[in-house]
């Protein structure tokens, strides 16, 4: 029996209010827990249409029906449309969240400005949008974040060292294959990041042919008799969605499988900090998703 991190980030007003509800409700039948990560600030998801001159970007999105997922208003935010400011229009869903015992986190202030833009961005402007979700997460919920993962798995050091500064104990900014501590400009963080290790199911749906079914499929395929830990994103506008039944399949075989559903905190808790490795910050590709984003490097030492 392993352990499986459930990791549900929300991008969008729609998924913070529609989303969430759905996915808090799967979660109870299954007596799973998750953690929550909530973009704080305006939803400006419309700027993403510029993402079209990017390679695979037009692929990717052919494949996981965009428009069905996070619907026509939305993906109007930010260009025709003004952005809402999800935490001021949706902080009582928020509190909703927490209210239900499970775990609750920063993902970031602007969804697709932070996406589009951190990876280039200096300290000033990185320490501002950070900044700006910390302190909204405060308002809403009176109390500093236990933790953080970063949209889109993008990051910079920037951003890694504000995590330490935060004196946040763990994280899941990238993807990987473990718990590590990160080891940014040669030198060694002090927080943990448990990265994801699955993939996700937009990143599979629509790939050689697969439908839902196969996708539910080939993800409990890889968690089948395994002893490995693994941390699985999910996003309240997909499972929370349209891609509830395909969730609702995976919560019911992981428990089959006799595997516990808990979040990124219940899983931090049982690590042995001294025996874990540390890992440098790398960019790279990950199958399925388009674009660089933040992976687990090799072990630098142990």
């Amino acid at each position: 029996m392993a352990i499986i991190a459930l990791k549900i980030d929300v991008d969008t007003l729609r998924g913070t209010r529609e989303g969430v509800p759905t996915l808090l409700g799967l979660l109870e039948q299954a007596r799973a827990r998750a953690t929550f990560l909530f973009s704080l600030g305006p939803d400006h998801t419309g700027w993403a249409l510029k993402r079209v001159f990017r390679p695979g970007f037009l692929q990717k999105v052919s494949r996981t029906s965009v428009v069905e997922h996070y619907g026509i208003r939305t993906l109007l935010y930010g260009t025709l449309l003004p952005g809402p400011d999800i935490g001021r229009r949706a902080a009582a869903e928020m509190r909703a969240t927490q209210a239900t015992g499970h775990e609750i986190g920063i993902h970031t202030w602007d969804h697709v400005y932070w996406q589009d833009n951190v990876r280039q961005r200096d300290a000033a402007w990185t320490q501002r949008q950070m900044s700006l979700a910390y302190q909204r997460f405060g308002d809403i919920f009176g109390e500093p974040p236990a933790t953080h993962g970063a949209a889109g798995w993008q990051m910079n050091d920037f951003a890694f060292a504000q995590l330490d500064a935060w004196q946040l104990r763990y994280a899941s900014d990238g993807r990987g294959t473990h718990p590590h501590f990160p080891v940014v400009g040669g030198k060694r963080l002090s927080h943990v990041q448990l990265p994801t290790t699955l993939p996700t199911l937009d990143e599979l749906l629509g790939v050689d042919g697969r439908d839902a079914a196969g996708v539910a499929a080939d993800i409990l395929a890889r968690t089948e008799n395994s002893m490995q830990n693994h941390v699985f994103t999910l996003h309240a506008e997909l499972e929370g969605q349209k891609l509830a039944p395909i969730f609702s399949e995976l919560l019911a075989g992981w428990q089959r499988q006799g595997h516990q559903l808990v979040s990124v905190g219940d899983y931090y808790a049982t690590l042995d900090l001294h025996s874990l490795p540390a890992c440098p910050v790398v960019w790279g590709e990950i199958p399925g998703r388009a674009g660089e984003l933040i992976l687990q490097g090799a072990t630098a030492q142990a």
